[in-house]
């Protein structure tokens, strides 16, 4: 039994990861930002978390979120503002991951994984300037992530979908482009989280053939 933190417990990757992790029977911290998100958590038996990782980020003092992730064993960062507006955005998707990677490194928690974005995404269908300075942020903190000492894994799944959960795969660091439900992303992260073989990696993600366990092997020996 691991404890876990999940930073974006409420959206739409990170319900199905709290559900993943909590039946693996993990202890969750479920941060989330609006008060009636709680009890949805709590029903699944997470310790729901009330943060606002925008708020603690312009207050530039990571001490809530450390004290939250303090005798964790990792922290996922789930959280994500891409059909918000792009101030927003560069608050979320981009400073808060080294926000929560100095949170984490002040809480004495090593091992951080990051739902990315697939470098392909939207590409040639006339996306607007925001979308391309949006994946230009994500960028970024991936980069942020991978100058820190901590034990990350960046994780960048295909488009994601609302499809129900295969359990088969594609995973490796460049794959084809395709899709992916968020579900499978949950059960892959929930794999990761447990595998110390993963580690300061970045992987791709979309469907696939190989059972999850089977593809999370295969990147555990490159």
């Amino acid at each position: 039994m691991s404890r876990i933190v999940v930073i974006g417990a409420a959206g739409g990757v990170g319900t199905r990861l709290v559900g993943e992790l909590i039946a693996r029977g993990d202890v969750v911290a479920a941060i989330h930002r609006r008060p009636e998100q709680a009890e949805q958590l709590r029903a699944v038996g997470a310790e729901p978390v009330l943060l606002d990782v925008a708020d603690e980020v312009r207050s530039g003092v990571p001490d809530r979120l450390a004290e939250v992730a303090r005798g964790a064993d990792a922290l996922v960062y789930a959280a994500g503002a891409s059909s918000a507006p792009i101030d927003v955005a560069r608050v979320v998707d981009g400073d808060g991951v080294a926000f929560a990677a100095r949170a984490a490194q002040a809480a004495g928690v090593d091992r951080f994984l990051l739902v990315s974005a697939f470098p392909d995404a939207w590409r040639g269908q006339g996306m607007p300037a925001a979308f391309e300075e949006y994946m230009g942020i994500k960028k970024d903190a991936d980069v942020a992530l991978a100058a820190t000492g901590l034990d990350w894994v960046i994780v960048r799944p295909g488009t994601l979908t609302t499809g129900a959960r295969t359990g088969r795969i594609a995973l490796g660091p460049a794959i084809a482009y395709g899709d992916v439900s968020r579900a499978d992303l949950a059960a892959v992260l929930a794999e990761i989280v447990h595998r110390p073989g993963v580690s300061r990696q970045v992987v791709e993600l979309t469907d696939g053939t190989a059972p999850i366990t089977d593809a999370v092997d295969a990147v555990a020996r490159l």
